[in-house]
């Protein structure tokens, strides 16, 4: 497993009248990655954000150094393609999308790595990792779901512990045989007392909303988070 762990907050649970500056200051705060749920009334059952948004707070993903803040685009919606292009188009890093989504998985994951971005799939709790048997070489992520997409505040279903573990046996047969890395993320209700569970089970990489727009110290919680990160490590 990965010693690198990435923390990617969800603009979700952010103050949207005050975007931009809610971006900087959890990068201030020491965020790895910016997550942007997009979400199409469609495909799950809530309106978010379009491309313009992101267009417009990319200026603010950048660290003290100057350095960008890789923008991490989640696409909830469907048709992909569409969407996939338009979020390239205004400045995302990374798109991942749902392989029940596309008609096309691999020739989605072709047009997003066409158009410059790192590609990735999400899986939804009860959705199977087989379609990961045909297109690992084309991933850049792959980020599972731990509760039902739609909305932020939800509470961590528990036996996404073990899909991690299958997902992460993938990832490492795959870079054993001489395959690129893969980043695993996780996302939905990952808080600072599961986030050490969540990483020993082979995640590298945590999408959490509330857990930190919703405290009053955005530091505070992401330090936290790293403590608890840090034991993993430890442990493991």
């Amino acid at each position: 497993m990965t010693a690198q762990f990435r923390i990617a907050p969800s603009i979700l649970s952010a103050d949207f009248a005050r975007l931009g500056q809610e971006v900087k200051a959890v990068i201030d705060a020491g965020a790895d990655f910016i997550h942007f749920d997009v979400m199409d009334n469609h495909y799950v059952p809530n309106l978010t954000f379009g491309p313009m948004i992101c267009q417009a707070i990319k200026p603010y993903a950048k660290r003290a150094d100057g350095t960008s803040v890789p923008l991490d685009v989640h696409l909830m919606v469907e048709p992909v393609d569409a969407l996939a292009t338009a979020f390239a188009e205004a400045g995302a890093d990374y798109i991942t999308f749902h392989p029940e989504a596309s008609r096309h998985v691999d020739r989605s994951l072709q047009l997003i790595k066409s158009l410059g971005c790192k590609a990735g799939l999400v899986f939804n709790p009860a959705t199977p990792l087989a379609v990961l048997d045909h297109v690992m070489e084309q991933l850049d992520m792959i980020l599972l779901m731990s509760v039902n997409p739609g909305f932020g505040g939800q509470s961590f279903i528990p036996a996404t512990l073990k899909k991690i573990g299958l997902a992460r046996s993938r990832i490492d047969q795959h870079v054993a045989s001489g395959g690129q890395a893969i980043l695993l993320e996780v996302d939905g209700g990952v808080k600072t007392n599961n986030i050490r569970a969540i990483a020993a089970a082979g995640a590298d990489t945590f999408v959490a909303g509330s857990a930190i727009f919703g405290q009053p110290d955005y530091r505070q919680v992401i330090d936290a988070m790293r403590a608890e990160l840090a034991q993993s490590q430890k442990e493991g």
